[in-house]
C-alpha cells in the first residue's frame, strides 16, 4: 500500500492565501468612505451592465472585487438571506452585521475545506438614519471581518490607494470632495478616471424607506469637473473685464481725439496780410523817400 503525498497543514493554508491575494490583486480597486449625508462606495468599473456594487436591503449595501462571478453568488445569496429574514420577522431585523457573520462564516468553510479558495473580498455597508455611527465590514477571501470606521480599500494595490487617500480625509467631508478624493486615490499621478470608467453609488439619509442610490455618468461628470469649471469661468470672465477696459480706454482715446479735431476745424485761421503792406510780415518794409 502507497502512502499518500503528505503536505503540511501551513503550507497548504499558505499556497491558498497566496493563491486568493493573486486572483484579487488582478482586479480592479474598490474605495468607501463616509461623507456628511451617508456612505459613498467608488469602484473602477467601465462596464455598465455587470455592476460591482449593489443594494442588498432598504439601508444596507454590497460592494466585492475579484471574480465576478463569485462575488456575485454571494450578492444572491445576501438578497434571498434578506428577503427571507424580512419577511419572517421584521424589515428592522435585516442589518449588516448578521449578513457579515453569514458571509464570513461561507468564506471560512470554503478555504479551509475546499481545493480551491473564492477570490473575492466583499463589504457590507448600512446606514444609521441618525448618522450616528454606520455599520462597515470588510470581509476577506479566508473569512476575516474587519469592522470599518472612515474608509476602506478593496482589490489590488490596497495599500498604495489607502496612503493616498489617508492623506486627503477629512471627517464631515462633502460629497463633491469625497468623490473628488476617492478618484484621485484611485488614479494616482499617472492616470485620469473620467465618469465612464466608474462605478458610484452612496447610502444617503433621506423621507425614503430605501437609501441606495447609484450616480448616473451625468451627476458624476458634474462633482468631479465641479470647481475646475468655476476656476475657468472666473478666469474667462477676469480676461473678459481686462478687455473690457481696454476697449473702454481705447474709446476714450478716440473720443478724445475726434474731439481735438472738431476744435481744430471750427477755428478758421485769420486770412493772410496783402504783400507789400508794413507790420504784415509777409514782404520787406520801404523807407520814405522824404526822409
Amino acid at each position: 500500500m502507497t502512502m499518500p503525498f503528505y503536505v503540511a497543514p501551513e503550507q497548504v493554508m499558505k499556497d491558498r492565501a497566496e493563491y486568493a491575494q493573486k486572483g484579487i490583486a488582478r482586479g480592479r480597486a474598490l474605495v468607501r468612505a463616509t461623507y456628511d449625508a451617508g456612505v459613498l462606495i467608488v469602484a473602477e468599473n467601465p462596464s455598465r451592465t455587470l455592476h460591482k456594487i449593489s443594494e442588498i436591503y432598504d439601508r444596507v449595501a454590497f460592494a466585492g472585487v475579484g471574480k465576478y462571478n463569485e462575488f456575485d453568488q454571494l450578492r444572491v445569496a445576501g438578497v434571498r438571506h434578506a428577503d427571507t429574514k424580512g419577511y419572517a420577522y421584521s424589515r428592522e431585523d435585516v442589518d449588516a452585521r448578521s449578513l457579515a457573520n453569514l458571509y464570513a462564516q461561507y468564506l471560512g468553510q470554503v478555504f479551509t475545506h475546499e481545493m480551491k479558495p473564492l477570490e473575492v473580498e466583499i463589504l457590507v455597508a448600512e446606514l444609521d438614519p441618525e448618522g450616528g455611527s454606520h455599520q462597515l465590514y470588510h470581509i476577506a477571501y479566508d473569512g476575516t471581518v474587519v469592522d470599518e470606521e472612515s474608509f476602506t480599500v478593496l482589490g489590488g494595490d490596497a495599500d498604495t490607494i489607502s496612503d493616498r487617500l489617508a492623506s486627503s480625509y477629512p471627517p464631515g467631508w462633502s460629497l463633491r470632495d469625497a468623490v473628488r478624493s476617492c478618484v484621485a486615490a484611485l488614479a494616482g499621478p499617472a492616470r485620469d478616471l473620467s465618469a465612464s470608467d466608474l462605478e458610484v453609488a452612496v447610502l444617503e439619509r433621506g423621507p425614503s424607506r430605501r437609501a441606495f442610490r447609484r450616480l448616473e455618468n451625468s451627476e458624476l461628470a458634474e462633482l468631479l469637473a465641479d470647481g475646475l469649471g468655476a476656476e475657468a469661468a472666473d478666469g474667462s470672465g477676469a480676461e473678459a473685464a481686462v478687455e473690457s477696459g481696454a476697449d473702454a480706454e481705447a474709446a476714450v482715446e478716440s473720443g478724445a481725439d475726434a474731439e481735438a479735431a472738431a476744435a481744430g476745424a471750427s477755428s478758421p485761421e485769420p486770412p493772410p496780410a496783402p504783400e507789400g503792406e508794413p507790420g504784415s510780415g509777409s514782404g520787406p518794409e520801404i523807407d520814405d523817400p522824404g526822409t
